[in-house]
């Protein structure tokens, strides 16, 4: 029996009858309201107040977490202004609602789009929930096993590692890594560990590399690192040797005595790609875009299997997978090569920093 809930103190009267059109909604499509103070619902919309967003605590990582709030016209920045409050309520998603105008969606990859208001506030939330549904379903695979195995010949890195040390300050180069987001600047110490377990990071920074190294291994840039500055094998960048299906987990290959990082949260999206194509070698993914490429039906969260499935998905049906460039729906796009040298030389005369954002 799936359930959904609203929770938090941001009872805005000007969200009453949105609410209401909301919970039948979600009623309409099989859900049941989990209406206790302490609600253990696969869907959470967190009703906050925007001058003090209070963080839903979720019993369970799995649960999609909305926060909700109105404001009376469109900010000059939505993606400004919702991002650190997403953030701070520890949200897989940001919706601000201006009634009678629009409905705007904030994700943590920093993808902003809006649903225009119609005349039918019924047809309005049906579109609006159609939206979610996808996302709030959608299965993390972010958890990672570290076994200290590394060959001893490579706790240095090789010729690869510098290769991934070069793609990123390429990529910096070309302006193609924001900054990671200062989370430690908008949120406490508690709320900062409660980020990184919920969604399995070691920061919020954007874009990922990856260079195969054999027929099941490839190096893959850390989560939450300086992607400019790849160094330090176990810290910066990461050996990928297994998945395991039955758990979710990726395995890393890493040297004794070392504190290791996560992985990126796309690991997942990269093995499915290395696996079913053996002449893939390289694979760049970027918060960035190219004009007329094939691109998902939906804006997957990062680290869930749909999304990893749907980019595969993508990559098979291109004339030529192993120099395939596939767009991620208000998110970026994912290049595969022969070598990182290979995508950069493809994609560097076409690639636009600015990511076309859409319903």
């Amino acid at each position: 029996m799936r359930k959904f809930a609203f929770w938090g103190p941001g009872r805005d009267p000007v969200l009453e009858e949105f609410r209401v059109a909301l919970a039948r909604e979600w009623l309409r499509r099989g859900y049941v309201e989990d209406d206790s103070p302490n609600p253990d619902a696969e869907v959470v919309f967190n009703f906050i107040n925007p001058d003090k967003p209070k963080p839903f605590r979720r019993r369970q990582r799995s649960t999609y977490v909305t926060i909700i709030h109105a404001a009376a016209e469109v900010p000059d920045d939505v993606l400004k202004y919702e991002y650190p409050l997403m953030v701070r309520g520890l949200a897989n998603l940001g919706m601000l609602v201006v009634p009678g105008d629009s409905c705007h969606f904030v994700t943590p990859e920093r993808g902003h789009y809006a649903i225009p208001y119609t005349s039918d506030l019924k047809s309005w939330v049906h579109e609006i929930v159609d939206r979610i549904t996808p996302l709030a379903t959608s299965r993390l695979v972010i958890d990672n096993r570290f076994e200290p195995d590394l060959e001893p010949e490579l706790w240095q890195g090789d010729e690869l590692t510098e290769s991934l040390y070069q793609a990123g300050k390429r990529l910096d180069a070309l302006g193609l890594l924001p900054a990671p987001f200062p989370l430690h600047e908008i949120v406490p110490e508690r709320e900062l560990r409660a980020i990184k377990r919920i969604y399995g990071i070691g920061g919020l920074s954007y874009g990922n590399l990856s260079v195969r190294k054999d027929g099941r291994r490839f190096w893959m840039s850390a989560s939450g690192v300086d992607k400019s500055n790849l160094r330090q094998v176990g810290k910066d960048v990461l050996m990928v040797k297994d998945y395991e299906p039955s758990t979710g987990t990726m395995v890393l290959s890493v040297p004794p005595d070392i504190e290791p990082n996560r992985v990126s949260v796309d690991a997942i999206e990269h093995w499915m790609i290395y696996q079913e194509h053996p002449d893939v070698n390289a694979i760049v993914h970027v918060h960035a875009w190219i004009p007329g490429i094939p691109a998902t039906e939906f804006n997957y969260p990062c680290g869930t299997a749909e999304l990893a499935v749907a980019v595969a998905d993508l990559i098979r049906d291109e004339h030529q997978p192993s120099h395939a460039v596939v767009g991620l729906k208000n998110h970026g796009i994912t290049v595969t090569g022969s070598s990182l040298e290979d995508i950069f030389e493809r994609i560097e005369p076409v690639i636009e920093v600015q990511v076309p954002m859409i319903a």
